[in-house]
């Protein structure tokens, strides 16, 4: 049996959440500095009830949500695995391009580009950070925010990085014929599998 904790983050609301992104960028900062300091203390006081294992606490995020699940697993070490759906993407090359129809740079979704994000690092890079937990990728080929090529192409540098580090085993990515959605069959075996059930 899972717990499922669902947080509000403050990506929601139309707008408020991009001024707030607009805000935090001349600082350094993004909207992930708020959500990681969010997540830091409702992780502390997850792993404080006594009905949670505090070593098996993973995160699973969609869309939004996967984007999350690349930034904070890879900065709070209490997260013992992350899966990223709907989100995972070669993220750079969205960002800017210029003749895919997907990109951030022809969408009212303005916040995207992050603080400094390029100039550090890519989804592999980010996956990496989560390296050596376990890492899941679940993405749907009808899925609008990439292309399966981009995905497999970024999703390659994790692998062969896991596979260097001898846990090959601790990551995997599940194509589904399906939309931008949760999908919920692999990713569902992969908790059971990393997370001992």
């Amino acid at each position: 049996m899972f717990i499922t904790y669902a947080p509000h983050n403050p990506y929601r609301g139309q707008d408020k959440f991009r001024v707030l992104q607009r805000k935090a960028n001349p600082l350094g900062l993004s909207l992930f500095s708020f959500i990681l300091a969010q997540h830091d203390v409702t992780t502390q006081w997850l792993a404080s009830l006594p009905f949670v294992d505090s070593q098996r606490i993973a995160f699973y995020g969609l869309s939004y949500g996967g984007k999350s699940a690349m930034r904070l697993p890879a900065l709070l070490d209490r997260y013992c695995l992350s899966i990223c759906s709907g989100d995972f993407n070669e993220w750079i090359r969205k960002n800017v391009s210029l003749t895919y129809r997907g990109t951030y740079m022809l969408s009212p979704e303005y916040e995207m580009p992050e603080w400094n994000l390029a100039n550090t690092a890519n989804y592999a890079e980010m996956a990496m950070l989560i390296a050596p937990r376990p890492f899941m990728v679940e993405r749907g080929h009808d899925d609008g925010v990439g292309l399966d090529e981009w995905v497999g192409y970024e999703y390659a540098k994790v692998k062969r990085g896991y596979d260097k580090l001898g846990i090959g085993d601790r990551t995997e990515i599940e194509w589904f014929d399906g939309p931008h959605t949760i999908h919920g069959v692999g990713t569902f075996q992969f908790l059971h599998k990393q997370l001992k059930f």
